[in-house]
């Protein structure tokens, strides 16, 4: 669930601020920059090693050997990413000495490298994330199958929800990977990996919160809820590798499902006698409070820390307490299961 707000918070905020026209990149001397540095290879007194080198990565009028480092090459940078990079930072130290407050360019606030990070604190905070996914996880794993009791005859969990939940964890593990490395190094394959990645854990996310609102455990009932969800899924993330990708699109399919399946926790919670619904709540709350941090979208501090990043440092402890809301369920329905058995 924690992951729900990521797409719905990150498509109404970070998207559309990709679509609508920036005052940075808009700008004469900005642009005029780029196009002198394309040429020169320099800005002021930083010298643009990319425009040295042919879009394949060999060096001008350069034998084979004197190739660009594969190392450099991964990270897709270019002349043209190098030349907006360093415009958009003169830019920006010109506007501060005359008392002018930040801009975005091409949709997004101006971020300071750090090594290989393009938006440094946000990559290393989705990556903490991920940590924290995978911790749990790994406990939700050892739980259902070295802690708590296994049928007898078939070796199975008495959870009825066990494989689902490792389902949801791998999905988020991808997602968040991908999130990470979007944030790392922003280009045109890392975006629509990011974007396939959440819309695959967040459709997903709406089929388990409505098989376990509801209780479905009939196998043949749950293939009648997944298969139309899943089938959707699968045109619309193909749509937006092979045909377009859609924003727009994209941002009313993200802000439908979130927000369907935060409704069946939050009403299931409401009405449910589950000893672990208030953890549900919190995460509910999280978010919540989580939403003001995009909806006040600031520039980042020193060239850093922006609201989306602060968004980021949210997410640890509402997935950390979501994934203990699970493994209390386990628990709780395994605890229930075997005394009526008995």
């Amino acid at each position: 669930m924690d992951r729900c707000w990521l797409l719905v918070i990150v498509s109404v905020g970070w998207i559309f601020g990709a679509i609508d026209a920036s005052e940075g990149d808009a700008d004469p001397l900005y642009r005029e920059c780029i196009e002198q540095c394309e040429k020169k290879g320099s800005v002021g007194a930083s010298s643009i090693q990319h425009c040295q080198f042919l879009s394949d990565g060999v060096l001008v009028d350069s034998p084979w050997y004197m190739q660009e480092p594969l190392y450099v090459q991964w990270k897709q940078w270019n002349c043209r990413s190098d030349c907006q990079y360093f415009c958009m930072m003169q830019q920006e130290k010109e506007r501060e000495a005359l008392g002018l407050k930040p801009v975005k360019y091409h949709g997004k606030w101006p971020f300071k490298r750090s090594s290989v990070l393009q938006e440094p604190v946000s990559a290393i905070l989705s990556a903490l994330t991920l940590v924290v996914q995978f911790n749990g996880w790994l406990s939700f794993f050892l739980l259902a199958y070295y802690k708590l009791p296994l049928r007898p005859h078939s070796g199975k969990t008495y959870y009825e929800f066990t494989c689902l939940w490792h389902i949801y964890g791998l999905l988020s593990m991808n997602a968040w990977f991908w999130g990470a490395i979007f944030h790392t190094r922003g280009f045109d394959l890392t975006e629509k990996l990011d974007h396939s990645s959440s819309v695959a854990l967040l459709g997903f996310s709406l089929i388990l919160a409505v098989l376990r609102t509801f209780n479905v455990k009939n196998e043949a009932s749950r293939v009648m809820v997944a298969a139309p969800l899943l089938a959707f899924l699968t045109t619309h993330i193909l749509y937006l590798n092979f045909y377009e990708l859609d924003y727009g699109l994209n941002v009313k399919v993200c802000i439908t499902m979130g927000i369907a399946q935060v409704l069946f926790w939050a009403v299931w919670a409401g009405i449910t006698h589950h000893p672990s619904r208030f953890k549900i709540w919190a995460v509910v709350v999280g978010c919540a409070m989580a939403i003001l941090l995009e909806l006040y979208d600031f520039p980042p501090y020193k060239g850093y820390v922006d609201s989306h990043a602060l968004w980021h440092a949210t997410n640890i402890p509402l997935a950390y307490l979501w994934w203990s809301f699970v493994y209390e369920d386990a628990k709780f329905r395994t605890s229930t299961i075997t005394k009526k058995s008995r």
